[in-house]
């Protein structure tokens, strides 16, 4: 069976708590045309340098009735710059335009299926998954990306088609789950394309 949310499937819900000191479920996001999840962290450096292209993203499409929702899965006690409270300082000194949740349990990154830090899924308003995997294809250094699968995937949606290219290989540092050695993966989570 694979890790990751297959494509066609319902949004996993949740309720955690975010930066801005209010508990967030998926219901809550229901105005929301389209909807992306995405697992991200505070010390990755593929999350330091794709937020700002991130960022872009979610603000070109804010108007057009996306949302986008960041989560953190990851275990402070693999990364103590992972915890909640720099979270709250990370969004403090950045002010992204998105909530940003804290997963400590882990179990919502579970749920998705939620590979490496950042992982992306978009959803439907339907909350069927329609995209998952990659923004870009040089998350490291977005200046330098070549290719803009979010980007694809959202224009193709907006735009009432089926989403040309559904699934792509996150690119990103592994989740860091809790218990166990850094670099682990679930053993099921195999390439997705």
């Amino acid at each position: 069976m694979a890790f990751t949310l297959q494509i066609g499937t319902q949004a996993p819900t949740f309720s955690l708590p975010a930066t801005d000191g209010t508990t967030y479920a998926l219901e809550d996001f229901g105005d929301a045309e389209v909807l992306v999840v995405f697992f991200t962290c505070n010390h990755c450096p593929y999350v330091i340098g794709s937020d700002e292209n991130t960022r872009a993203v979610a603000e070109r499409f804010a108007e057009k009735g996306v949302r986008f929702v960041a989560i953190n899965s990851n275990s402070k006690n693999t990364y103590a710059e992972d915890d909640f409270d720099h979270m709250v300082a990370r969004m403090e000194e950045f002010g992204f335009p998105w909530l940003y949740l804290h997963d400590e349990a882990q179990a919502i990154a579970e749920a998705y299926g939620a590979l490496v830090t950042p992982h992306f899924y978009v959803f439907d308003e339907a909350r069927k998954l329609v995209y998952t995997g990659r923004a870009i294809d040089n998350p490291r250094a977005w200046e330098n990306s070549t290719t803009h699968e979010l980007v694809d995937a959202l224009e193709d949606l907006l735009a009432g088609k089926p989403v040309s290219v559904p699934v792509t290989n996150p690119i990103g540092c592994n989740v860091k789950w809790d218990g166990r050695e850094r670099h682990w993966m679930p053993p099921e989570a195999c390439d997705l394309v």
